[in-house]
């Protein structure tokens, strides 16, 4: 598998991220996949979701029903 080369995306912070440091949720658009990471440790790798993938996993996490 090619290594995903995300060093000129622009990254956006969620919506649903809190204003106070926590919870620091950024995405990437306009990419074949949605690469995900958290703001607070930007050099670490991003989760990377196929699109179906990560409208799952974001609606499941909206309903609060990831674990349940």
């Amino acid at each position: 598998m090619r290594a995903l080369d995300l060093r000129d995306v622009s990254w956006h912070k969620s919506s649903y991220s809190n204003t106070t440091g926590g919870d620091c949720l950024e995405f990437a658009d306009g990419l074949p996949v949605v690469p995900v990471r958290d703001s607070k440790d930007p050099g670490r790798a991003p989760l990377v979701f196929e699109p179906h993938a990560w409208v799952v996993f974001a609606d499941a996490a909206k309903r609060g029903d990831l674990f349940g």
